[in-house]
C-alpha cells in the first residue's frame, strides 16, 4: 500500500500527520475550538506550529480546555502561574492576549449568536477552496484576512495580524489550501466559493 500523499508542509514532520489529515482545512463550528485556534495562532506569531502543535496538550491543560468563559476570568496570579509553565510558550504578552481575546470572544458570540456565525459569516458561510499545486500557490494573506484582521483589531483583539488570521482560516476550514494532490484535497468536497 502507498504512503499517502500530503502537503508539503505537513511532511516536514510525523507529529503533522494526525492534524493535517484529521484536523486542517477542516470546517470548524464549534465555538471553544475556534477560540483555541485562534489562541494558538496567536501562540505562534514568530515561531513554528510545529512547536505549538508539540506544546498543544500541554495549552489545553493550561488553558481550561480552551473554555474562553474560564479563560476570560484569569487574573495577574493566574498569568504568574502560566508564566512559570514550561509546557507552553511562556510570553506575556501572547498569555495576556488569550485574555483579552477571551472576553472579546464572549461579547462577539453573544452579539451575533456564535462566535461561529460571526466569522463564517466572511464567506457567507462556505469555505473558500483554493487549488494549489506548489507551494508558492498558497498566500501568507489575503484581501479577506486583512480585512477580519482589521475588523478583530477594531474590536479590541490581539495577535490577530493579517498573516495569523490567514493560518487561522486555514486551520478552521474557512479556507482550503490543501494541493491538489493530498489525499485530504482528494476526499473533501470540492463545493465553495470561487478560489483566490
Amino acid at each position: 500500500m502507498s504512503e499517502k500523499i500530503r502537503c508539503f508542509w505537513a511532511e516536514t514532520s510525523p507529529l503533522f500527520y494526525d492534524y493535517h489529515d484529521n484536523e486542517w482545512g477542516r470546517p470548524v463550528h464549534d465555538d471553544n475550538k475556534l477560540f483555541e485556534m485562534l489562541t494558538l495562532e496567536g501562540a505562534q506569531a514568530g515561531l513554528s506550529w510545529l512547536t505549538v502543535l508539540k506544546k498543544r496538550e500541554n495549552y489545553r491543560e493550561a488553558f481550561d480546555g480552551f473554555d474562553p468563559k474560564k479563560v476570560a476570568l484569569y487574573d495577574e496570579l493566574k498569568v504568574q502561574k502560566l508564566m512559570s509553565n514550561e509546557g507552553i510558550i511562556r510570553n506575556r504578552l501572547k498569555i495576556q492576549a488569550a485574555i483579552t481575546n477571551a472576553s472579546l470572544f464572549l461579547e462577539t458570540a453573544k452579539k451575533y449568536g456564535s462566535f461561529d456565525k460571526f466569522i463564517w459569516s466572511y464567506v457567507d458561510n462556505m469555505p473558500i477552496v483554493n487549488h494549489p499545486k506548489k507551494p508558492e500557490d498558497i498566500p501568507a494573506t489575503t484581501p479577506l484576512s486583512n480585512k477580519i484582521s482589521k475588523d478583530l483589531k477594531k474590536i479590541g483583539f490581539k495577535f490577530v495580524g493579517s498573516t495569523i488570521m490567514y493560518a487561522f482560516m486555514q486551520a478552521t476550514g474557512i479556507v482550503n489550501d490543501h494541493t491538489v494532490e493530498c489525499h485530504v484535497y482528494q476526499e473533501m468536497p470540492s463545493i465553495g466559493v470561487a478560489s483566490l
